[in-house]
């Protein structure tokens, strides 16, 4: 397989805590990839590296194969490496079309919003991946796990290849746990790589290709799913079993 993304060196400290110790972290293009550990393993700041919402102190990062600085989330986006963080970016008041093309609105004329356009390009996206949303509704009126459909949306709508999940699954309900699961296996299968931040083994080992364990800020291991077990993950996440 080809990396799609290759973190190497990374480190980050903040006053007192090193939050990252010298992470080499591997995306293959096409994988759901998980990143585990328990809270405060350093989980969050790597991939907030990734999205450009930290610079790290030290460290490079390779976006298919080309040496890049990822400053901020506009560059990330460019780049396209889209994240639905733990806690939803949407506006409650406007509609599910109008938060997915905030930034973004197809014009008519140049001026005015196409509604229409912007509905339809949503439809064919949220079809194509399995993601139910009605383009029409409230944000605020629609439960937790659509408004996450949402996000997921809003990031594809900007041409995210490479998806990063943050705790995805701590909000849901298990009937909308597997309806997220159902939408990252159509995403692998169109060819996009998702990192899916966890802290819930049976989760990580029911979704993902290959497994990164942090714990304190350095890497212990990466596997693959399929030659692991919650057992040994708990053990490699806390050092016992």
């Amino acid at each position: 397989m080809t990396s799609t993304v290759e973190m190497k060196g990374i480190t980050k400290t903040f006053p007192g805590v090193v939050a990252n110790d010298k992470i080499d972290f591997i995306l293959e293009k096409g994988e759901v990839h998980g990143l585990l550990g328990e809270n405060g393993a350093g989980k969050t700041v790597l991939m907030s590296i990734l999205y450009g919402l930290y610079r790290p102190d030290e460290g490079q990062i390779f976006v298919n194969g080309n040496k890049v600085e990822i400053d901020c989330p506009f560059t990330a986006i460019k780049l396209g490496i889209g994240m639905v963080h733990q806690h939803f970016m949407l506006v409650p008041s406007l509609t599910v079309a109008e938060n997915i093309v905030l930034g973004r609105e197809p014009k008519r004329h140049n001026l005015l919003l196409d509604n229409s356009k912007a509905i339809s390009e949503i439809q064919a996206l949220s079809d194509r991946y399995g993601l139910e949303v009605d383009p029409k509704a409230a944000v605020y009126t629609l439960p937790v796990g659509v408004q996450q459909r949402v996000e997921i949306l809003k990031a594809l709508f900007r041409g995210a290849e490479i998806l990063i999940l943050d705790e995805p699954t701590s909000v849901l309900t298990p009937q909308e746990v597997e309806r997220l699961f159902s939408a990252i296996s159509a995403l692998r299968q169109q060819g996009k790589s998702v990192i899916f931040i966890s802290h819930k083994l049976k989760e990580a080992c029911a979704i993902c290709d290959r497994i990164t364990v942090l714990k304190r800020g350095k890497v212990v291991g990466t596997v693959d799913t399929n030659k692991t077990n919650p057992d040994e993950l708990a053990e490699m996440m806390i050092g016992r079993e």
